[in-house]
C-alpha cells in the first residue's frame, strides 16, 4: 500500500509544483504592480509638490511677473528723473523754479505769503470735484 501511495503522489508532484509556481508568479506580478503604482504616485507627488515642483514653479512665475512690473515702473521713474536732471543742468528757468519751490527763494521785491493748511479741507479745485 505504501508503494501505491508513492506512485499516486509522484505523478501529481509536477502538477502541484506548477500550481505553486503559478501562484507565486501571480503574487509577484500583483506585488510588482502595486509597487510600481505606489512609486508612480510618489513620483507624481514629488513633481507637483516637491522642491522644484509645479506649485513652486507657479509661485516663481508670479514672482517674476511682479518683479518685471516693478522693474518697468523703476525704469519709467529713472527716465523721468533723467529728464528732470537734464532740465536742471540745461534750463535756467527750471533751476529757478526748483529753487523757488524747495528753498523758497524770491526775487528782489517779492513777498511770499504762506497759508496754513487746514485739515479736512480739500485742496482740489471746485471744478475738478464736480
Amino acid at each position: 500500500m505504501a508503494a501505491e501511495d508513492k506512485r499516486g503522489i509522484t505523478p501529481r508532484l509536477p502538477e502541484i509544483a506548477d500550481q505553486v509556481r503559478e501562484r507565486v508568479y501571480s503574487w509577484r506580478r500583483k506585488a510588482a504592480t502595486v509597487g510600481v503604482g505606489a512609486l508612480a504616485l510618489l513620483m507624481g507627488y514629488g513633481v507637483v509638490f516637491g522642491h522644484n515642483g509645479l506649485t513652486v514653479f507657479e509661485h516663481k512665475r508670479e514672482e517674476a511677473k511682479a518683479l518685471q512690473k516693478q522693474m518697468q515702473m523703476l525704469q519709467t521713474e529713472n527716465e523721468r528723473l533723467r529728464g528732470h536732471v537734464d532740465r536742471l543742468q540745461n534750463d535756467p528757468g527750471a533751476i529757478e523754479h526748483q529753487a523757488r519751490e524747495e528753498l523758497h527763494y524770491t526775487r528782489a521785491g517779492e513777498v511770499i505769503y504762506t497759508l496754513p493748511s487746514a485739515q479736512g479741507v480739500s485742496t482740489t479745485p471746485v471744478a475738478a470735484q464736480q
